[in-house]
């Protein structure tokens, strides 16, 4: 028997004889898990253009390439010292990944995503298929191995400080570019309004980034940390989302606002980049044509700096502002005509932040939206940040994505 067997009968086990008394795990996941354990099937560009709630996106198709996994969610009080052993107030097993929660992030939206990924023929491969199904994710396209195993993550949420921690394994075998045929590769480009990547499996993201770059369908790509392939890809992006730490990380330079400046100039298709800063916002560099009414080059550090200053921070809902379009100059780098925006985040309540799993994974969903929907880019990043601080008032990456009849998402859908 395999350790993640072991493990996940034990867990279930475990459970039903001995349930917490705070337990979140919910029916859903609970049912989910019982699949996993019980599965014998067989193998078988006008960005800125605001549109009235008809026009909203009911069937805009989004196709995704990365990664999926069985995520085992374990809340404790406090996160275990060096040989401890402690209980866990609470467990979850459902599904995770970047790239299958984003794109169910974007099903519950509305919107009709496709996924190109890899699962092995056992018990969590059928349930990671299911689960996706269930939320409206076209799985049509992913490759399911004969033999192998699923990927999967054991994530220990701590209670005391909010915070997570993955230990992830991957999938193997590995996915090859050479079992996604050509025929399912333009079945799944066929009407799509963008293209996404989270960048795990990318020898086959780059041959689909190709082909979109062909057809003209703009790309999206999710920059979590410095990755094999990385590179090839971003030459491709129009579109990047990135962590707190890649910006300086990719380009080497002394500060955030300098490393965007420098990732517009090294990437000439990307329109913008957003930096994630988790319950401290995020930042956005959009490219612009128009060099503004002044053609003086400003410092990119301190407009920053400027723009921080008139930030409400008495305001509880997410909130942006925005410098104008002008020439911004990052020491030592070089120059580029553009705005900045800076976007707050929600201010959860200390009794009402559950997990932080998946957050910048819903983000990116509701970028997805907003692009297709053509949000402006204020009303992008509200919409995203209260998307995000939607999910982060449940267990897990999934269960608290919100749907589009949520009434915390109306205003952004009249």
């Amino acid at each position: 028997m395999s350790n993640l067997s072991t493990i996940r009968n034990a867990a279930l086990l475990n459970y039903s004889l001995n349930p917490p008394v705070s337990s979140s795990l919910s029916c859903s996941s609970f049912t989910f898990a019982l699949n996993f354990h019980n599965s014998t099937r067989p193998l078988g560009k006008n960005f800125r253009i605001k549109m009235s709630s008809d026009s909203l996106p009911q069937t805009s198709i989004v196709l995704g390439c990365g990664s999926v996994s069985v995520d085992f969610l374990a809340t404790v009080a406090a996160y275990p010292k060096p040989d401890d052993k402690i209980r866990s107030t609470s467990l979850k097993v459902q599904g995770g990944g970047n790239a299958g929660n984003a794109l169910t992030c974007v099903a519950r939206l509305g919107l009709k995503p496709r996924l190109i990924s890899k699962v092995a023929d056992d018990a969590q491969g059928w349930g990671i298929l299911d689960e996706l199904k269930v939320d409206g994710v076209d799985t049509s396209f992913m490759v399911v191995s004969e033999g192998g195993t699923s990927p999967f993550t054991y994530i220990i949420v701590d209670s005391q400080t909010k915070t997570r921690t993955c230990i992830h394994t991957p999938g193997h075998p590995p996915m090859a570019p050479e079992e996604l045929s050509e025929s399912s590769l333009l079945a799944a480009l066929d009407g799509a309004r963008i293209v996404y990547f989270d960048v795990r499996l990318h020898e086959t993201a780059l041959v689909v980034a190709h082909e979109a770059v062909r057809k003209g369908i703009p790309i999206l790509i999710d920059a979590e940390r410095l990755r094999e392939g990385l590179d090839d890809l971003l030459k491709l992006t129009d579109y990047l989302v990135c962590s707190e730490n890649f910006p300086q990380a990719w380009t080497e330079a002394s500060t955030v606002p300098r490393a965007l400046v420098s990732i517009l100039l090294r990437l000439p298709n990307v329109r913008f980049v957003i930096v994630t800063l988790g319950k401290d916002g995020c930042i956005m560099l959009e490219r612009s044509d128009n060099e503004g009414q002044s053609s003086e080059e400003v410092d990119v550090d301190s407009l920053l700096e400027s723009l921080e200053i008139r930030k409400n921070d008495s305001i509880s809902n997410p909130s942006c502002i925005s410098s104008s379009v002008t020439k911004l100059k990052a020491e030592g780098i070089g120059t580029v005509c553009g705005r900045i925006y800076v976007g707050t985040a929600e201010k959860i309540p200390s009794s009402e932040l559950v997990d932080t799993t998946g957050a910048g994974d819903a983000f990116i969903g509701a970028v997805l939206f907003a692009i297709c929907a053509n949000f402006s880019p204020e009303k992008m990043l509200t919409f995203a940040a209260t998307v995000a601080a939607a999910k982060c008032r449940d267990l897990g990456a999934r269960s608290g994505l919100p749907y589009r009849a949520d009434p915390r998402l109306a205003s952004f859908l009249q």
